[in-house]
């Protein structure tokens, strides 16, 4: 039997506190789920994360665990020391026994006892693309969700079923929803399923965080006079004030007007000059008009002769 080291798994360090531990699990969950992943013996990596996560996640478990000192190498040939079953199981680590079939014979071994307990169900992570409007507003989305379910024999046949999941308002990309026993089945109850959020791309608006940025065209006429635009946010229509002399990719902001939040975000309007067609007589006069009596060179500064 091989020891393993269940800190070399999760890729963190034996001081990790326990939301680095959550934070790693779900990292590696997500990389290594056998359903989505391409990376080679994503499976096989999948279990030895969760099995690792198993004893980190509890502070019982993991103390029993770090009483065997850092003094294993990986993979090096391991038998529990003399009074292991009595110490691991004893006041010190709570009386919890775990066992599960998809755990390793160096997890039982410590774990097992020969006494049977109950493993609660690995968590699961999924993925929800929403639109930008369900972000800011929040919404409710039925979700269908295909989840395997013990029988009365306890075996794992697949499951179909629909969950209303709530969106909360402001949430932002990457971020995750936890549903709580929606994960896999276990003896001790079902694991939770994390939603991972991915915001659709949007037509008029792009995110920076929780800033919304909008590009607004305006007519050469507009921008050197100054003009009041009608200007669409994601709360509905606002006014604002083009200053007279404006330029191309000058930023113009609309505070508070971006995703919810504490505080909220900002809304960016970003200034584009758009020429009208010049496509017949007129306007070429009106042009030429305005190229003699202006007489404007927009690379004088170059310096070129």
């Amino acid at each position: 039997m091989h020891y393993r080291d269940y800190y070399r798994i999760m890729g963190v360090e034996r001081t990790a506190s326990a939301e680095d531990i959550k934070r790693a699990y779900r990292k590696l969950a997500r990389r290594y789920h056998p359903d989505v992943s391409k990376e080679p013996k994503a499976e096989e990596r999948f279990k030895e994360i969760g099995e690792a996560y198993e004893v980190l996640r509890d502070p019982e478990k993991r103390a029993a665990y770090d009483r065997l000192g850092s003094q294993w190498q990986p993979d090096q040939d391991f038998t529990p020391p003399p009074g292991w079953q009595r110490t691991a199981h004893g006041t010190a680590a709570g009386g919890h026994v775990f066992e599960g079939d998809n755990f390793s014979d160096f997890f039982e071994s410590l774990f097992g006892g020969g006494r049977r307990g109950a493993v609660r169900g690995s968590d699961e992570v999924a993925h929800l693309t929403i639109t930008l409007e369900e972000a800011f507003h929040g919404a409710t989305r039925p979700l269908r969700l295909t989840i395997p379910k013990q029988d009365a024999r306890g075996r794992l046949a697949p499951e179909t079923r629909t969950l209303n999941v709530r969106i909360p308002k402001g949430v932002q990309q990457g971020q995750q929803i936890r549903l709580a026993g929606q994960g896999n089945p276990g003896p001790a109850g079902a694991g939770d399923l994390y939603l991972e959020i991915a915001i659709a791309p949007h037509p008029l608006y792009r995110m920076d965080g929780r800033d919304l940025y909008l590009t607004a065209p305006v007519s050469p006429w507009e921008a050197a006079l100054g003009a009041r635009l009608k200007v669409p946010t994601l709360a509905g229509t606002v006014e604002l004030r083009l200053p007279e002399g404006s330029q191309s990719g000058q930023k113009l902001r609309l505070k508070g007007r971006g995703m919810p939040g504490t505080p909220p975000g900002d809304q960016y309007v970003i200034i584009e000059i758009v020429n009208p067609k010049v496509d017949n007589e007129r306007a070429r006069e009106l042009y030429r008009t305005l190229a003699r009596d202006l007489a404007f060179d927009p690379r004088a500064h170059w310096g070129a002769t």
